[in-house]
């Protein structure tokens, strides 16, 4: 698991700087999907590959013979919620964890590093009153 988990973060990084290198876009997923329902400058090809690549991955794994980790246990109301709520909070701090996270703190933004410290705290919070205040987990 350890040697999966590090060679997607080496490729995700990898695709962060060849995007950024080779059209000065950042790769932050909410501004690459924002930018192709919208129609933003240059909401073509690379937008959709872009897209197109998150989605297909994991089908791609499990062609290969790999397995995909994790399970979700919730419903769609739960799921369609969470996802709205993501929405709001991406809109709401200018961009995503892979906007933020990956580029931003790359490139020193003291906005980003502001995000990053939010989305880990509120991430911890989740974690301990899901597991240990609701006793799930």
């Amino acid at each position: 698991m350890f040697l999966q988990s590090f060679a997607g973060g080496l490729m995700i990084g990898l695709a962060a700087v060849l995007l950024l290198l080779g059209s000065g876009q950042v790769a932050g997923v909410s501004g690459v999907l924002g930018g192709l329902v919208e129609g933003r400058g240059g909401a073509g090809g690379w937008r959709i590959a872009f897209i197109a690549g998150l989605a297909l991955a994991p089908v791609l794994l499990l062609l290969a013979g790999g397995s995909v980790p994790g399970r979700l246990e919730l419903g769609w109301p739960a799921i369609v919620g969470a996802g709205l709520l993501v929405g709001f909070g991406t809109q709401m701090g200018s961009g995503c964890t892979s906007g933020h996270g990956v580029c931003g703190l790359g490139n020193l933004s003291l906005r980003s590093l502001v995000a990053v410290s939010t989305f880990m705290a509120v991430a911890a919070i989740t974690v301990f009153v899901v597991r240990h205040v609701l006793g799930r987990g």
